[in-house]
């Protein structure tokens, strides 16, 4: 008996260890998964908002992520953005904490009417949109200042969305939101764009199906802005404590302030009160966003500032509630009225979540173009073909179009936000030239650009620096800088400096920098900000083209 318990000692010992074995290789495993999600994240080298020690700095987006709104879903939050003519439209980003957001898709991956938006419609195309969920569905209403409200919808926010629908009709209608009220009865409130209506510093609200898909009876004016509200838009709809409140900014993009009107109807008479406003601070314009809640009912006022060339960012306010009016920001003057915050302490949503921030640099190695990139209208198949584990994206050179005079005519541009206040942007391609008139550059496109550019001519590869001012008012472009190259790869770089100078030059082997050309102040481009990218063109129409393979596009720190 004795040798048989020592077995069975020895064999619950060595089953012990076994389990052991399997729970340590378990938890490596998970471990090394979780690690490998982590390591997934994006993280900007240029800005992060998260300062690593509970509290976050302003903007948490320091990109043109303009006319923000979001939602929360359980514990997760999701916001989109107006994206104009720049396809794929209504980006989707999401959040666990409202300070760290990733890019996870878009709800639009072309624009109607198609036949409009296959070329650049600079400024037109999807204005302020309004995110929403109900009954199990997210929802999406956006304006084209030109057709109407649309009105999409998924079941998952990282899509599939479905088709635009126009849900009304007309010239100037702008900015809608929706609310589903307690009764099931469903309303929506919108404004005016001045430059297609002829009207504009007015709120209107109507009914609408339950299910979103059109509006039914008669607008109400529900608010005249024209006393002391002028160009009052943006209007959020929402229902608190038996109050339906309309948040709203006025005033005009980058010198308004926040508003917001109560009623105890839906059709009012409301209530008017402002809630922030720039003050002290230097964000100006502090306006046009999404009121949202923590899980544990913490209030959260998520907005954008003007910043010209670096376009529209996103700002994070804390917002209280006083007398059932919302305060947003901090109330210095004990007025009721918040102005923004630098630095504050995050959200507490339970626990920490890790550093993430929308995609900047790609290494091209996947089988679909990095979630960064928008071309400037409705893409086409020929334009760019990702290539997988080869690593590269090639871009084909593209006809110009017809009575070509600059870059503002041209759809084939494959562009990214500014991400930070000073950056650097190192690409490196391999040209394929074919004919003479082909040509592949690196840009910063606004209503002024500048671009650095290899071209083929007279059977030979030149550097070539191009600049063109007003470039909406058709002025033609200017050569700066032209230099002969020998080799078919090529490095090209621009650094983005405070006040958005930017400064382009070249090489052959990454290492040694040429500088190409005078500096360069970047502007906005028509309602969005500077954007830099890649284009790749030829004169005239064969039945074949280059192509420049690009290895990777890289955003770091300038170089001291």
């Amino acid at each position: 008996m004795t040798g048989a318990t020592n077995q069975t000692s020895t064999m619950k010992k060595r089953n012990k260890i076994y389990l052991l074995g399997l729970l340590l290789i378990a938890g490596n495993i998970n471990r090394s998964v979780a690690q490998q999600k982590t390591d997934s994240l994006y993280v900007s080298k240029v800005w992060v908002a998260d300062n690593g020690d509970g509290t976050y700095k302003n903007p948490v987006l320091h990109a043109d992520y303009s006319d923000p709104d979001a939602i929360r879903v359980g514990t997760d939050f999701y916001m989109t953005a107006s994206s104009f003519n720049c396809i794929p439209g209504l980006p989707i980003l999401h959040s666990k904490d409202l300070v760290n957001w990733n890019l996870i898709g878009y709800a639009l991956q072309k624009q109607p009417p198609f036949d409009v938006y296959d070329k650049p419609q600079h400024g037109n195309g999807v204005w302020a949109p309004c995110i929403r969920y109900h009954d199990g569905e997210y929802y999406i209403f956006y304006p084209d200042p030109d057709y109407g409200i649309y009105m999409i919808k998924a079941q998952n926010p990282k899509g599939p969305w479905s088709e635009p629908l126009l849900i009304k009709a007309g010239k100037g209608l702008i900015d809608p939101s929706p609310l589903w009220d307690d009764d099931d009865n469903a309303y929506l409130v919108h404004a005016f764009a001045g430059s297609r209506a002829g009207v504009k510093s007015v709120l209107m609200v109507s009914r609408m199906k339950p299910d979103g898909t059109e509006l039914i009876g008669n607008e109400v004016m529900v608010y005249d802005g024209h006393k002391n509200d002028p160009t009052v838009e943006g209007p959020k709809f929402y229902k608190r404590h038996g109050y339906y409140y309309i948040f709203a900014p006025a005033g005009g993009v980058p010198t308004g302030w926040q508003i917001v009107l109560r009623s105890k109807n839906v059709f009012g008479p409301y209530e008017r009160k402002m809630v922030m406003a720039q003050d002290s601070t230097s964000i100006n314009g502090p306006h046009q966003g999404a009121w949202v809640e923590t899980p544990d009912g913490q209030s959260w006022f998520l907005h954008f500032q003007d910043k010209e060339a670096y376009g529209r960012d996103v700002l994070l306010e804390p917002m209280t509630w006083k007398n059932d009016w919302p305060v947003i920001g901090i109330d210095k003057k004990g007025d009721g009225v918040g102005e923004p915050v630098l630095t504050w302490k995050k959200p507490d949503v339970g626990r920490t979540y890790p550093i993430v921030t929308p995609p900047e640099s790609d290494e091209f190695n996947e089988p679909t173009l990095g979630l960064q990139w928008q071309w400037h209208a409705n893409p086409q198949v020929t334009w760019g073909f990702p290539s997988g584990r080869l690593g590269f994206y090639r871009l084909n050179c593209i006809p110009k179009p017809d009575g070509f005079v600059n870059l503002w005519s041209v759809p084939n541009l494959l562009l990214q936000k500014f991400p930070a206040e000073e950056f650097m942007v190192t690409t490196k391609l391999t040209f394929h030239h074919r004919f003479d008139g082909e040509e592949v550059g690196l840009v910063v496109m606004g209503e002024d650009y500048q671009y650095i550019k290899l071209e083929q001519e007279n059977k030979q590869l030149v550097v070539k620096t191009v600049s063109c001012h007003d470039a909406r008012k058709g002025n033609p472009e200017k050569e700066i800088f032209q230099q002969k190259f020998t080799g078919q790869t090529v490095y090209f770089r621009v650094k983005v400096r405070e006040g958005a100078v930017c400064s382009f030059s070249f090489s052959a082997d990454g290492k040694k920098f040429t500088e190409a050309g005078e500096k360069f102040h970047a502007v906005p481009g028509r309602w969005i900000g500077a954007k830099v990218g890649l284009f790749a063109l030829q004169n005239g129409k064969i039945n074949d083209a280059g192509n420049a393979d690009v290895d990777w596009f890289r955003i770091e720190k300038i170089e001291k």
